[in-house]
């Protein structure tokens, strides 16, 4: 019966062998080949996964806390859990183990590619918990340290695990709109793919470097390279010539700063400043990178020097050109405890005494691009993807021409859909069960709740669909904060938690979704998934929250900068961001800043700029169904051109680019070959090797205060990059006009 099966798999896969994915970078680099037979949920696999899922969230969430962030991806356990598989499955004994009435075996043979795939499953859950943006913890790390709240940890516990049941939950409604069709193909998994491929497969003999060597020589090189930008040399992450250049006037080192400025001529020589906040320019498909270059050059060359320089818009020159702080009306630093009340409310006397509350011109302008982002991703989707989703809708996607990829995947059993329901009610129930226990705390009621859950709901599968095709995902941070903050002013908590539950639900769905096509392209049963998803979530969760709530307790004055040494590394900047947007939208409230009266008020009509745009690209796609360019104008990914800014600099966004139209332009078009074999393992030779220096500089420097002082280690030599030049506005260290 057995060889029955494996006959009519076989049958199976060799009449579906033409069905070629629609993608060429999919078509090159994924292989086409599967062997069911291959044991995937192994003890090897359970522990290797646990444990890179647990060292990484502890290096992520401690690192986020300083002044210096670093984001450890999942390639590091990649590389390292490889030789120690391959070392247990040498001496491990090869006997059935029972525990619980379950059988396994210790060894089942070699260390295989399958169980390597699931155990950097693992190792994403700590990642997307404790790396990158601040995420669950920014809440509670701002409710703790700059709120001064005494926060339950039960109720700490309830906000990081329901957020991310939250996001597994919505990622297994949408499987079939983001996984399933060949042409949701989440680029940035191609060079995960590639690196397996490198560590597992044996090239055929030729002159060439294979993929393995080419691997080890550039991650060396790397590796040894990241102590210029990360000890020795930090000038080459910002290096702003035009500064030396003009060194006494503030208009040339307002444009040529790199750090506090438009960044002309500035460039980074740091793969870290390169990838910090687009990704890998390596595995952005070249459509998407077009699209983003002219929103990039659109705000920062065209829209910005226009509003600062010819018409002061938004009182511009009394404050920097480029920062994420807050001032007052004299371009002073806002603070903000001159405006709260003991219960976290806001203190409308004091405000009025006080003075309203400035931004920098790039970060006001940042904003509202963030308006005419959230309108612009649900038109375009609508209009252009709106069709194929509903015809999925209605057929429940048995209809829809899979690809090769898909038809393998049929040989295991799929997840039952009431198992991820299970997970969506049961966070949704504990969500509002916290609301109702720990309200004072909170300050979100069970309604708010119920409207961040609806929110969540409808933007997840657009911006998904932007995400799979570009490789960009559309954030919608400001447009949670801005509806909430109009529904329920004055409440900086509720605000904040409302942003969580409406915004990082949905990033830690689209973490998951990502990660579920990298197990349908590595050919992983889909059971075996959701397990490893579900419990590297659990673990992640629960370390995530142990480390920040001993780092609050036990590091004095952590994220208070005027309270803390100078050199103090605590100062948490990516949380002081969370902060500020929570005095922004929560405190303050949109009504004041975007109202009627308020200064910022015509940054509101981008909602309706952003919902228009799409329309006119549409229709001329239809008229003219020939030119086949015409579609692949998107407009929430040229508006993604200025998102993150700040803290993300025009040098960070400049020099993503210009890497990313090399490769996937000019090498792609001309050595194609070279492009198949070597792109997306150079992007993860080059991850692998920064992020291996920078935990050993770290542990063996930094943190043993081994700092260097010389002219190579100021970032920017741009002193008057940050200066007003309004008349009148006195800042120290600058000028007075």
């Amino acid at each position: 019966m057995e060889s029955k099966e494996k006959s009519h798999y076989a049958e199976e896969t060799q009449e579906s062998s033409d069905d070629h994915s629609p993608i060429e970078e999919v078509r090159l680099v994924v292989p086409e080949t599967d062997d069911p037979s291959l044991p995937v949920m192994t003890f090897r696999a359970w522990f290797l996964g646990t444990v890179s899922c647990t060292i990484l969230i502890f290096l992520n969430t401690f690192f986020t806390f300083r002044t210096q962030p670093l984001t450890i991806s999942a390639i590091l356990m990649q590389i390292m859990v490889l030789p120690i598989g391959k070392f247990m499955a040498s001496v491990l004994p090869k006997r059935d183990i029972r525990i619980l009435g379950t059988s396994f075996n210790l060894n089942p043979g070699p260390f295989n590619m399958k169980e390597h795939v699931i155990i950097t499953i693992f190792a994403n859950c700590g990642v997307a918990s404790g790396g990158g943006d601040a995420y669950s913890i920014g809440a509670i790390t701002v409710m703790k340290a700059y709120y001064k709240q005494s926060l339950n940890f039960l109720c700490a516990l309830l906000i990081v695990l329901t957020t991310q049941i939250l996001g597994y939950g919505w990622a297994g409604m949408l499987r079939r709109y983001l996984v399933v069709p060949a042409e949701m193909w989440w680029p940035s998994n191609l060079a995960q793919v590639s690196l397996f491929r490198a560590l597992h497969e044996k090239d055929p003999k030729s002159r060439s470097l294979t993929r393995m060597q080419f691997f080890l020589i550039f991650m060396g090189a790397s590796f040894l390279y990241y102590t210029l930008p990360g000890y020795l040399f930090p000038m080459l992450t910002f290096f702003s010539w035009v500064c030396w250049a003009w060194p006494h006037s503030i208009t040339a080192q307002q444009i040529g700063s790199g750090y506090h400025g438009l960044g002309v001529g500035a460039f980074t020589l740091d793969w870290a400043g390169i990838s910090a906040y687009h990704g890998s320019p390596l595995v952005t498909p070249w459509v998407s990178i077009l699209n983003v270059a002219v929103g990039f050059i659109m705000f920062v060359y065209i829209i910005i020097p226009i509003c600062y320089w010819k018409y002061n818009t938004f009182d511009a020159r009394k404050f920097p050109m480029f920062s994420n702080k807050l001032f007052t009306s004299t371009g002073q630093i806002y603070n903000t405890d001159k405006i709260l009340t003991p219960q976290y409310d806001l203190n409308i006397a004091a405000y009025d005494n006080y003075g309203k509350l400035y931004l920098s011109p790039l970060f006001a302008l940042s904003i509202g691009s963030g308006f005419a982002r959230f309108t612009a991703t649900l038109t375009h989707v609508a209009l252009f993807h709106g069709s194929d989703i509903w015809k999925q809708s209605k057929s429940a996607a048995k209809n829809v021409k899979l690809d090769i990829h898909a038809k393998l995947m049929k040989a295991y059993e799929e997840v039952p859909q009431w198992w991820y329901l299970i997970l969506l009610g049961g966070s949704v129930g504990l969500s509002l069960l916290m609301s109702f226990v720990w309200q004072k705390d909170v300050q979100l009621r069970w309604w708010g709740m119920l409207f961040a859950f609806a929110l969540a709901f409808i933007v997840t599968l657009p911006i998904g669909v932007i995400q799979a095709t570009t490789n960009q995902q559309p954030g919608y941070d400001i447009i949670a904060q801005f509806i909430f903050g109009y529904m329920l002013p004055g409440k900086p908590i509720a605000n904040l938690l409302f942003k969580i539950y409406g915004r990082i639900s949905t990033v830690h769905a689209l973490s998951f979704l990502s990660d579920l096509k990298l197990g349908h392209y590595m050919k992983i049963p889909p059971k075996c998934m959701y397990t490893a998803q579900l419990a590297g979530t659990i673990i992640a969760g629960i370390v995530n929250l142990g480390v920040a709530w001993w780092m609050l307790g036990s590091i004095e004055n952590i994220c208070d900068v005027d309270a803390l040494h100078p050199d103090s590394p605590w100062t948490c900047p990516k949380y002081k961001v969370t902060f500020d947007a929570s005095v922004i939208w929560g405190l303050i409230g949109p009504r004041r800043l975007f109202g009627p009266g308020g200064l910022y008020r015509n940054l509101v009509w981008l909602f309706l700029v952003g919902a228009v745009l799409p329309v006119p690209i549409w229709v001329m796609s239809k008229i003219f169904p020939e030119k086949k360019w015409i579609p692949l104008i998107n407009i929430p990914v040229i508006s993604y051109g200025f998102a993150g800014m700040p803290p993300a600099t025009p040098t960070n966004i400049a020099s993503w680019l210009i890497t990313g139209m090399i490769f996937n332009y000019f090498v792609f078009k001309y050595r194609k070959g070279w492009w198949q074999k070597y792109n997306y393992v150079l992007s993860a030779a080059l991850d692998s090797g920064t992020a291996f220096m920078g935990v050993l500089l770290f542990f063996a420097l930094q943190n043993q205060k081994l700092t260097l002082k010389w002219w190579g280690t100021d970032l920017d030599h741009c002193p008057l990059a940050t200066c007003p030049t309004e008349p009148g506005i006195v800042v120290i260290g600058c000028p007075v006009f």
